[in-house]
């Protein structure tokens, strides 16, 4: 698996963008993904006497992986459409953190999201299960499930072309998503909620278990790896802030792999 992250083989440096296959017996959640992000120079390197910070750091701005087929026109095409597809998305995302910040008058929530090395876009296959799996229902309501509940870190624009299966939380219940055939749905993460003091809502959801291959394309759009997130727009301490104050510090934590991801990286 040439592309493959370094946690599906050892012998790759990637370890957040590139491919990732199905787990067949992870009852968390069953889909192949791919991963690019905004940078096409070479990874930082790192001496071993860096900080794991800065190490982190480096991962947040790793070099994109591309497919080197035997088809050089359709290589070309991948890696233009999905680079474009990523600018477009960016801009989207953008649009909604300035509209936020200026209709809270929190320009200082804007001037988070002027680097966002983390910002990610990915590709995603949710094949049907072939066997129930340990953990794959929900313990919400018991519907079985691709991906379990869960809520996203900043702003994510999601295409779900004409698939079902996307749910979000409303009322205390489950409910289904229309699917955004050529539109984008925009989803506001937790993070957020904390930095506008809860008066942005992150949207809690799920993917269900449908009965034919889904595939979807999200956008994750996040702060600068830099930026101080321990405060809300009023001031307040916000509940990252009370064990992070930088995003990358938190990303590392909500991707709940940082410490591992950053001791196998650049071992």
């Amino acid at each position: 698996m040439a592309l493959a992250v370094k946690k599906h083989d050892h012998r790759n440096k990637n370890v957040y963008r590139g491919y990732g296959p199905v787990v067949e017996n992870s009852g968390t959640q069953h889909k192949e993904m791919f991963n690019i992000g905004r940078h096409e120079d070479p990874t930082p390197t790192y001496k071993q006497t860096d900080t794991e910070l800065d190490k982190l750091r480096g991962i947040s701005k790793e070099q994109n992986v591309w497919p080197d087929t035997a088809d050089n026109t359709f290589d070309e095409e991948f890696k233009r459409v999905f680079s474009e597809g990523l600018k477009i998305r960016m801009i989207i995302a953008g649009g909604v953190i300035r509209s936020i910040g200026r209709s809270l008058g929190a320009d200082q929530l804007i001037s988070r999201f002027t680097e966002s090395e983390f910002s990610t876009l990915g590709l995603r296959r949710y094949p049907t299960r072939t066997r129930k799996i340990e953990n794959m229902n929900s313990v919400y309501d018991n519907v079985a499930l691709s991906e379990l509940e869960h809520e996203d870190s900043t702003v994510t624009v999601l295409t779900t072309f004409n698939y079902t299966g996307l749910q979000a939380l409303y009322d205390d219940r489950y409910i289904d998503v229309p699917p955004s055939e050529n539109g984008f749905i925009v989803n506001i993460g937790t993070l957020i909620e904390d930095i506008t003091d809860k008066r942005i809502k992150a949207v809690r959801h799920r993917v269900k278990q449908v009965d034919f291959e889904r595939h979807s394309i999200p956008c994750f759009f996040n702060p600068s790896f830099d930026a101080d997130i321990s405060k809300s727009i009023s001031g307040r301490t916000t509940a990252a802030g009370e064990t992070t104050n930088l995003f990358g510090e938190w990303m590392r934590d909500y991707l709940r792999c940082g410490a591992r991801i950053v001791r196998r990286g650049y071992d």
